[in-house]
């Protein structure tokens, strides 16, 4: 067996940890999230695991959505803590909108820790098809069900197998 040695591994697994752990004071630290579309409109999932619902403040400002919550320290007297892993404080999540978005329209529910926020998009972002008229003083597109229709509007055989 052969190992390979790479001096960088270690300087990575502790910077990856210094940048997803909190700041002292608890502010700004990342929520785990989902994102996905479905149909006509996205949603996102973001887990706030024993975070109190009342907490939970969603904003939109321009095209920013913003996501806060609070996990408050528990302050029994009695506690004497042996490992303490769960974090603290004020989480918030921002993320930037894009384009083709029904702002207006956003949802939000709670259920089991999980936030699900459903973002529609805007009628106006939507793929439609567009109608074809002939042009005035031509003769219509038409076709049959065994004809396509060819340029001077007539009915021309369709090869079908």
């Amino acid at each position: 067996m052969v190992l390979t040695f790479d001096p960088f591994r270690e300087f990575d697994r502790l910077a990856g940890q210094m940048l997803t752990s909190p700041v002292p004071g608890g502010s700004g630290t990342a929520m785990p999230m989902d994102l996905y579309r479905s149909g006509d409109h996205f949603v996102l999932h973001c887990d706030l695991a024993g975070i109190d619902p009342g907490s939970v403040q969603v904003d939109v400002d321009g095209r920013v959505l913003t996501i806060r919550a609070e996990r408050t320290a528990r302050t029994d007297a009695d506690v004497q803590w042996v490992r303490r892993e769960r974090l603290t404080g004020t989480f918030e999540r921002r993320l930037t909108l894009g384009d083709g978005l029904d702002l207006d329209r956003i949802t939000a529910t709670w259920q089991d820790g999980v936030l699900t926020l459903t973002i529609p998009v805007a009628e106006a972002a939507k793929p439609r098809r567009i109608a074809i008229t002939p042009a005035p003083g031509r003769s219509s597109l038409t076709a049959e069900p065994d004809a396509a229709p060819t340029i001077d509007g007539s009915a021309a055989e369709s090869a079908r197998p």
